[in-house]
């Protein structure tokens, strides 16, 4: 992957960022050359070496064509691995975020938002739902200069509203 400063990137679990530098680091005999990263979210810097951005699953944004078949994906009913504990889910779901991957990110938010329809999310659940969300929000926003009202609302269209129970 060819980068250069002022490209915007994906970093997994963190989101849309800028790449502010690219830079050498001399220490002792050797040096290092280091990316740093502006997540645009949150302003936070993160600084990877070069030579593991492909080990981190640091990618380019998606492309506008990519969307419709995001979207698509997410319409499809998902297909639940056998029936595991919430903390085996949970571990699960943490680790497709992590991939960096688009298409993990929409499978994490079409089974969560598909549980949610069904039963009330734990709080690690909402907040899961709530990364991934953010995460898919943001980069097609970033392509498609949708404001992000405007896509939760597309997304919140394709699954059923959150089921609520009565205290």
């Amino acid at each position: 992957m060819h980068l250069k400063v002022g490209d915007l990137i994906v970093y997994p679990a963190h989101g849309v960022g800028r790449i502010e530098s690219i830079e050498d680091e001399k220490k002792n005999e050797g040096g290092h050359r280091f990316v740093k990263i502006k997540i645009l979210d949150n302003g936070m810097q993160i600084m990877i070496p070069a030579r593991n951005v492909t080990e981190v699953g640091l990618r380019p944004l998606i492309s506008k064509k990519d969307v419709t078949g995001l979207y698509k994906q997410l319409k499809t009913p998902p297909v639940f691995a056998e029936a595991s504990n919430w903390n085996r889910r949970h571990r699960h779901y943490l680790d497709k975020l992590k991939t960096g991957s688009i298409s993990d990110v929409c499978d994490v938010l079409r089974e969560l938002m598909t549980m949610r329809g069904e039963k009330e999310l734990s709080f690690g659940e909402r907040k899961l739902l709530d990364t991934a969300r953010s995460l898919l929000i943001k980069e097609v926003d970033m392509v498609t200069s949708r404001k992000e009202e405007r896509i939760s609302q597309e997304l919140d269209s394709f699954f059923p509203p959150p089921k609520v129970t009565s205290a």
